[in-house]
């Protein structure tokens, strides 16, 4: 069996992935007769879905190429805006509060706090969702096709990468935040008597979540979820 080591160099955007001893950028990996490029990228932690076209010696290759001694591969970043036709999403367990966000925007984002890792991905298949997470393990599973890092430690910060990355088409206001469900315009009279008295006095506006029934009113939280969406679409704030 053929063995031997071959270089990898990575672009600037993907080191924050790579172990620190090789932030430089440049890493020296082992191979034997059977390593594929995507077998040396992910080796060093950065997943195959964040890399744009990959190059061996200076030429276009394929993830499953086979890797000899000797050779370089190059690392490029992934072209942003990543062009997919009305993408639309499934989040790990731990991005519960940008699956809130995603859905203010009017996002098509499905989320649970229990999915399991092979649930998720069985989805994201499934549906053609594209996988978002700060797993890269689960980002090298050959069984995800669509998916994404995201990055920022921060919902706000997660929320901007997100839309950077995928620029999908944003409607704010038309999702329930709790089930994804779409949000319709109701009439006050149609729903006052759910309504705490205090909300009946003070609001004329209410939608209502076509699949959960939940109400919605631009209460006291309405500035702080304004600024939400301002800051994601760069648009003024929308009317009352």
């Amino acid at each position: 069996m053929e063995g031997g080591t071959v270089t990898v160099r990575v672009a600037p955007p993907l080191r924050f992935l790579l172990p620190v001893r090789h932030r430089q950028g440049v890493a020296v990996v082992s191979v034997d007769g059977t390593s594929s490029v995507v077998h040396a990228v992910e080796a060093l932690g950065v997943p195959r879905t964040e890399v744009g076209e990959l190059r061996v010696n200076g030429q276009p290759a394929q993830l499953w190429t086979r890797l000899h001694d000797g050779d370089l591969v190059d690392v490029p970043v992934r072209p942003r805006p990543e062009h997919i036709d009305n993408p639309t999403f499934v989040l790990d367990v731990h991005l519960g509060a940008l699956a809130r966000r995603m859905r203010l925007l009017g996002i098509d984002v499905a989320y649970r706090n229990d999915a399991s890792d092979d649930e998720l991905v069985a989805q994201a298949a499934d549906e053609q969702r594209v996988l978002l997470t700060q797993d890269r393990g689960l980002l090298r599973r050959r069984a995800v096709v669509l998916g994404a890092y995201v990055c920022g430690d921060r919902p706000d910060d997660q929320l901007a990468d997100v839309v950077d990355r995928f620029a999908p088409s944003i409607r704010p206001w038309t999702r329930c935040p709790a089930c994804n469900g779409e949000l319709v315009r109701v009439a006050k009279h149609d729903v006052e008597h759910l309504l705490p008295p205090g909300t009946r006095r003070s609001y004329t506006h209410f939608s209502r979540c076509r699949t959960c029934a939940r109400l919605y009113w631009r209460g006291a939280h309405t500035k702080r979820l304004e600024a939400i969406v301002a800051a994601a679409t760069g648009a003024r704030k929308s009317p009352v």
